[in-house]
């Protein structure tokens, strides 16, 4: 048996497309389809369903890669370690929900990779939730409370707070509600994760008693910077984290609401799995974030002139 054709077939399996996978492993796209139809002959079934349009696993190819991921995530962290001594080095691939502004705001990962220019950074902004070792990712940014319980997380930035707000424009011409329940009565800015889905439900509390309300929106969305942008243009109230609503806040184009009903909670924080030995790549990130999980001390430190890592 053939060893060196097992990452092939997990590349393929992650990419479900036979030319990205060569273009992620390097080699051509007619060595990787040799190479699958080599392990196949090898195990006499077939791993891989292929069409002029989709490729796609059997049963027992994705039984097969279901049990091969982790032990070679490990051999290949473990190769990595041994074979980077002190400087991290290769290919970064981290996802990250579009509301992790402490993450995504800049700074942080400016820092980040100026320190360390021998590691290239991918990031991958989507707000779907899934395995991130199946799908080939060294680490995730997402809220503590989404975050799978056997992952190590290290907070990055302050402890967040949801805000409710809306245009002074926007005020003038509906006033504004004194209590959550009242937004039922006004046209509200919603998100939704998917379009089969409903809308997230905005949550509050009162004399320490959590309790949601069921807006309907006029306006839905799976994009956070639209829906600020409907506010600001008068369409109503809408509902973000407050690192994405602080400028405008600051500016006056937007005004908070329902503040003493909106008491923060735990915020974001990068994730990864226990691993015996982790890539200098990871562990350079995670001592990046836990020395500077605010990405303003980043700056800060970069400012002076100072080492970021």
């Amino acid at each position: 048996m053939d060893l060196n054709l097992l990452p092939l077939l997990l590349a393929v399996a992650e990419e479900r497309n036979f030319r990205t996978a060569a273009d992620r492993m390097g080699v051509t796209r007619s060595a990787v389809s040799q190479s699958i139809r080599r392990l196949e002959d090898q195990l006499g079934t077939a791993l891989v369903l292929r069409t002029t349009r989709s490729v796609r696993l059997t049963e027992a190819g994705a039984a097969l890669v279901g049990a091969l991921q982790a032990p070679l995530t490990e051999i290949g962290g473990a190769l990595e370690a041994a074979g980077a001594q002190e400087r991290p080095r290769g290919h970064l691939r981290l996802t990250a929900t579009s509301i992790a502004e402490p993450f995504l705001s800049g700074p942080l990962l400016a820092a980040f990779v100026q320190r360390h220019p021998h590691v290239t950074v991918d990031v991958t902004v989507t707000d779907e939730e899934f395995d991130i070792v199946a799908h080939g990712f060294d680490a995730g940014v997402r809220l503590g409370e989404v975050i799978e319980k056997d992952m190590i997380a290290v907070p990055v930035g302050r402890d967040q707070q949801e805000r409710a707000a809306a245009s002074p424009a926007y005020l003038a011409r509906h006033g504004a509600p004194a209590h959550p329940r009242e937004l039922v009565d006004h046209p509200c800015i919603g998100w939704r994760r998917a379009p089969e889905l409903a809308p997230h439900r905005w949550e509050f509390v009162e004399n320490d008693q959590p309790f949601d309300v069921a807006v309907q929106p006029g306006f839905t969305t799976n994009d956070l910077r639209l829906m600020i942008r409907m506010a600001l243009a008068g369409a109503g109230i809408t509902f973000a984290p407050e690192d994405c609503l602080r400028e405008h806040f600051d500016d006056g184009s937007l005004v908070p609401l329902l503040d003493t009903f909106l008491p923060p909670f735990p915020g974001f924080f990068l994730y990864f799995p226990q691993r015996r030995n982790m890539a200098p790549k990871l562990r350079a990130l995670v001592d990046h974030v836990r020395r500077f999980g605010d990405p303003r001390d980043a700056v800060a430190q970069s400012a002076r002139g100072a080492p970021v890592s």
